[in-house]
């Protein structure tokens, strides 16, 4: 089939006419079917079905003897605080394990910032309009914390290796109001993308002008490959290395690995960080939830079985990940109004309309039964300023329902794109 650029004026009509008939056929079927997030299905959720019954009623004791129904511990038991050390190539003594939100560690972390300062420095509340950088598209979430805060955001162009580093090192160096910068360094949420070695080199070897500038780190796929693994430069090690020991912050979660609404999650950073942070929480909370962590503990045991275990998830999410592609491929390729990716781990698959079409595919979906990420949501305050990008989560679904929603979903690419052209 001819691009629809080398189309006339009477071929896009017709084919129009023909997309329109195609669209309404979906819509009589009235179905309702959830693309909005990036959430695991009923068939990963299951793998950890025996976490639930793996506590005894003499088993609440984690191996330093700490009983884990009652209080203390504030950075996690010993177990998980290894498990995740490992996995992340870190010491324990680098590692806070907390509940099962690293968005609320995230949260939790700018907002002691913006009211005390980093490390009891001057708040950032109290220094003028501070402002983050936002590799986009990105995470949402991670703008939605901003904007609680208030916090300026840059978007900063991503490419294939990463951010774009030179507008990075040019904005951080001259701006001491800036303050962050957000970061999923592989399977960037929404595009896929891992940051190369040289990316993540260049992050360490930042020199802001701003002495409170601090990374967040956000490694929520550090395990979430789908095919070979995938390892990432330890950004911790280098900051070290470059004389930046404090100005990183990790996270990781185990959401995506045991149960979204009870697993754990860790912030990792230097031991003087975490010693800080430590005497901070004493203030905050008497401990977190050690019985979940202990669970953990019991279910995996070590590193090695958790990277085990993610080979399961791998196997149900493999075909969700080569049906999208598929689709998109069958039904696009070639015709000039759209791009996508194809990542080798995460939970998204990032794609790219013609330029104002965002909009117009995510409502055409919507009409049809398809519920999709908001259109520009991956960018700050929800402006892409092309409306192109648009997040398909394929993961919850299944695999009949997700084959259904994506045939819609290009059904409406098609449709917008040809109307785009008939109306130029």
């Amino acid at each position: 089939m001819k691009q629809y650029s080398q189309m006339d004026k009477a071929e896009l009509s017709a084919l129009k006419s023909e997309l329109e008939s195609a669209f309404s056929k979906h819509k009589e079927k009235g179905k309702k079917l959830n693309m909005t997030r990036g959430v695991p299905s009923d068939d990963q959720l299951a793998l950890c079905n025996d976490m639930l019954t793996c506590l005894t009623a003499d088993d609440y004791k984690s191996a330093n003897g700490t009983d884990c129904r009652n209080y203390g511990g504030l950075d996690g038991i010993p177990e998980v605080k290894k498990i995740f050390a490992d996995l992340l190539e870190l010491t324990p003594d680098e590692v806070i394990v907390g509940g099962n939100s690293s968005l609320a560690l995230m949260f939790d972390n700018v907002s002691v910032n913006v009211s005390h300062g980093v490390r009891d420095g001057k708040p950032w509340q109290s220094q003028g309009q501070v402002k983050f950088l936002c590799p986009s598209p990105g995470y949402d979430r991670h703008f939605t914390i901003c904007n609680y805060f208030h916090i300026d955001m840059i978007p900063i162009a991503m490419g294939e290796d990463g951010p774009d580093m030179d507008e990075i090192e040019k904005l951080v160096s001259s701006d001491p109001l800036i303050k962050g910068i957000w970061c999923v360094p592989k399977y960037s949420n929404p595009t896929g993308i891992v940051y190369s070695d040289e990316t993540i080199k260049r992050f360490a070897k930042l020199k802001p002008a701003a002495a409170d500038f601090r990374i967040y780190w956000d490694n929520a796929y550090a395990i979430h490959d789908l095919g070979e693994t995938k390892k990432i430069l330890n950004i911790i090690r280098l900051c070290e290395e470059a004389g930046n020991p404090n100005m990183v912050y990790v996270f990781s979660s185990f959401s995506k690995v045991s149960f979204a609404g009870a697993s754990m999650t860790c912030m990792a950073s230097s031991k003087s960080n975490c010693e800080y942070i430590k005497q901070r929480l004493t203030a905050q909370t008497i401990g977190p939830d050690k019985l979940t962590h202990l669970r953990h503990a019991l279910f995996f045991k070590d590193a090695a079985n958790v990277m085990a275990h993610m080979e399961k998830h791998a196997q149900i999410l493999r075909p969700k990940f080569k049906l999208v592609n598929d689709k998109l491929e069958s039904h696009l390729s070639g015709l000039g109004i759209g791009t996508w990716t194809k990542p080798n781990g995460g939970y998204f698959v990032s794609f790219d309309s013609l330029d104002g079409l965002a909009k117009r595919v995510v409502a055409l979906c919507s009409e049809a039964g398809v519920a999709l990420t908001p259109a520009g949501a991956t960018y700050p305050n929800g402006k892409d300023p092309k409306d192109s990008n648009i997040r398909i989560a394929p993961t919850f679904p299944p695999l009949g329902e997700l084959e259904e929603a994506m045939e819609i979903f290009c059904v409406a690419v098609k449709l917008a794109s040809a109307e785009k052209f008939l109306n130029a």
